[in-house]
């Protein structure tokens, strides 16, 4: 592609006296000129080239409202974990299929009236499909997170977060990858127990929430607020 830049024409009884220079530099000068030109040239192909490439999802977006979010996902991972491990040591692992049914939605809602964030989990395995299945954005996050966890990211690191547009309103949305833990695999693991899954089932009848290992990816909880 050629690109022409014109300049301006000067007034019609204006006639400046031409320079001369010595031959020697008139050579270095179109020596500079033809280098400039190449540099601005593999410039434009290098913006060019970036621009096709698209944007680096990068860390997550400088965002005052990021702190909030990690604590607001801390204050709701650690009250379910609390509520989870209860609920085992009095009833055992089925008792842990109620919590995560009942309590975790609600403990979501609670935080989402406090703080006024959209709050919830969500998994590209959804076990509550009504509740959990991912928008084209959580979707691309979450497919980005399994991407960086197989380059050697640990899954407990992995996190991510952007000022989108949201219908015209500029929203902050955040996420950050839930691991798979020890405790998790009694019901998110390849080897369930028959009484536990039956319960899944029962509570469950679209769960596809199974066949973890340990240290995978599970899901993310995501949160958002309009800026």
């Amino acid at each position: 592609m050629t690109h022409r830049v014109e300049v301006g024409r000067l007034g019609r009884h204006f006639r400046p006296t031409k320079p001369t220079y010595p031959t020697v530099w008139r050579h270095d000068m179109r020596a500079l000129t033809l280098s400039a030109g190449l540099a601005t040239l593999l410039a434009f192909g290098n913006a060019a080239a970036d621009t096709a490439a698209g944007p680096s999802p990068g860390p997550e977006a400088p965002n005052p409202a990021a702190e909030e979010a990690k604590a607001l996902i801390k204050e709701f991972a650690g009250t379910l974990k609390d509520e989870l491990q209860g609920a085992i040591k009095a009833g055992g692992p089925i008792s842990a299929v109620a919590v995560c049914k009942d309590r975790a939605p609600a403990i979501a809602a609670d935080l989402a009236v406090r703080s006024g964030w959209e709050v919830k989990r969500t998994s590209l395995k959804p076990r509550n499909l009504a509740l959990d299945t991912p928008d084209a954005w959580e979707r691309q996050v979450l497919t980005r997170f399994e991407e960086r966890k197989a380059a050697g990211e640990p899954a407990d690191a992995l996190a991510f977060g952007a000022v989108v547009d949201d219908a015209g309103t500029k929203r902050f949305r955040f996420m950050k990858a839930i691991p798979t833990g020890d405790v998790c695999l009694a019901c998110h693991g390849k080897d369930i127990n028959p009484d536990i899954a039956s319960a899944l089932d029962a509570a469950y009848p679209q769960d596809q929430a199974r066949g973890y290992a340990l240290g995978d990816i599970r899901g993310a909880f995501s949160v958002s607020k309009a800026q």
